[in-house]
């Protein structure tokens, strides 16, 4: 019997992912400790806040995994009934790998779910003996911030860097490689011509790049299209083709081919999303994290100076839930192309402008803006941000080396404050796009990766996420 209790123990060391060291969370509005109610290990129980006191239901270990762990590794915090609405309640259950029991300490001591995007909160900012920890929206306040266990050390990707800032990805795409380094899920899904079947395109590795060899293995004598591009973000803000099931009432658009465009990415083979008129994607993201109204929001996206036109409307970003080009300010997004509506472009383009809804900006009027530039590279970091009632900003740069170079950063256009942000995506077409008898679906353009976020981040967290970007070494 020892033999096998000792086989056993370590069979149970060898199965779970490493760890940091075991340490109490301690809350810090009430100086008290995150602890696993009563002392029992009872899958279930409740996480509570308690007067520390050093035992085994208060030790802590993040794992690589990106786990919470407790009562010497046996038992992972975890999201009651994999919930992602606020109130929900936290508890311990057997490990298993689970989006709900994924967590993400952020640079301010908040703890985040990666699944829901959700911090963990001490109940009703309480701060006595047994007051419930839950799932809260995050919100920056004293009760949501712990100290103690810290996640082991790992590299940055861009929503790793925006939640760090306090503006955390809503949305994240890419079909090249992981935007968070804890992300193991699925990037995108091709459809093959020769039998209609799918297949799901994932990551060699934890935060790596694309498997493109699994694309190849699967569209191998036959032709591929991409129908979804998943969101890594863990708030299901999935981009569907527009024509396709998942987006109801429309009509006028078409996969991208999947083979388009190979290129590398951290020196292994990816595919670009490469789109041409008659391709564009959307989600409906309202009830799902992405801002709203007068919210403040920021976006980027990796996409390329060679692959243009001057169609309406390559864009990324915030969009009509309705899909009607329906006021100034409805729309917040990303553009890329050789349209310049108003002025205030310099050369032939393409520029990077914001697409507000009834107007594409290269600044906040409609006269000349001495800072816009033309960016023709073959990977291009674009970037916008908005405050929702006085001010935006937009930057661009080279997505292989160099800084960013801001080409606004001030007032929103007449007409524009406040914003009337509506919640959905688009990727590729305007906000009028694709119900019979709508158009914006001529564009052309190339789409490696991109984030929507909530906050408005700060000069710092772009110009980290630039440097990211550089370090992924697109070629």
């Amino acid at each position: 019997m020892a033999l096998l209790a000792a086989m056993l123990a370590t069979a149970l060391t060898l199965s779970a992912p490493a760890s940091a060291a075991t340490a109490p969370l301690v809350n810090s509005a009430s100086g008290r400790c995150l602890d696993v109610k009563g002392n029992v290990d009872t899958p279930g129980t409740a996480v509570e806040i308690w007067d520390c006191n050093s035992q085994a239901n208060q030790a802590f270990a993040f794992t690589s995994a990106g786990e919470l762990r407790t009562l010497n590794g046996t038992r992972c915090v975890d999201a009651s009934g994999n919930q992602t609405s606020p109130g929900t309640p936290v508890i311990i259950w057997s490990c298993n790998g689970q989006a709900n029991q994924k967590w993400r300490q952020n640079a301010d001591g908040s703890i985040t779910g990666t699944q829901s995007g959700l911090c963990l909160d001490a109940s009703g900012s309480g701060t006595a003996n047994g007051t419930a920890v839950i799932l809260w929206t995050c919100n920056g306040q004293s009760n949501q911030r712990w100290s103690g266990a810290t996640p082991p050390s790992g590299g940055s990707a861009p929503c790793d860097i925006y939640a760090a800032g306090g503006t955390p990805c809503v949305a994240a795409h890419s079909t090249v490689r992981a935007l968070s380094s804890m992300y193991e899920g699925k990037l995108y899904q091709v459809r093959r011509s020769s039998d209609n079947t799918t297949r799901d395109i994932g990551l060699l590795a934890r935060g790596g790049t694309a498997d493109a060899g699994a694309q190849d293995a699967f569209c191998a004598g036959t032709s591929c299209v991409i129908t979804v591009v998943y969101d890594q973000s863990g708030r299901g803000n999935d981009l569907w083709y527009q024509g396709s099931a998942q987006v109801p009432g429309s009509s006028q658009s078409s996969p991208a081919k999947a083979t388009s465009e190979s290129l590398t990415a951290g020196g292994s083979k990816a595919y670009s999303l490469y789109l041409t008129p008659g391709n564009s994607y959307w989600r409906d993201g309202h009830l799902s994290g992405v801002p709203t109204g007068t919210a403040p929001e920021g976006a980027y996206m990796v996409t390329s100076g060679t692959h243009v036109n001057g169609g309406c409307c390559f864009d990324y970003g915030n969009s009509e839930t309705d899909r009607k080009a329906d006021a100034a300010g409805a729309m917040d997004a990303i553009n890329f192309g050789t349209q310049c509506w108003f002025g205030g472009c310099s050369g032939s383009g393409p520029w990077v402008q914001a697409d507000l809804e009834w107007g594409l900006y290269s600044g906040g009027s409609q006269s000349w803006n001495t800072n816009q530039r033309a960016f023709s590279g073959k990977f291009v970091t674009a970037m916008l941000k908005n405050n929702g009632t006085s001010r935006f900003a937009l930057k661009g740069a080279d997505a292989q080396s160099g800084a960013l170079t801001t080409l606004w950063d001030g007032g929103l256009p007449n007409g524009y404050s406040p914003m009337k942000k509506q919640g959905a995506i688009v990727l590729g077409s305007g906000g009028d796009c694709c119900k019979p008898g709508g158009g914006a679906n001529l564009s052309a353009g190339t789409f490696y990766e991109g984030a929507i976020v909530s906050g408005y981040p700060s000069d710092a967290t772009d110009n980290a996420v630039q440097a990211d970007i550089i370090a992924a070494g697109y070629r």
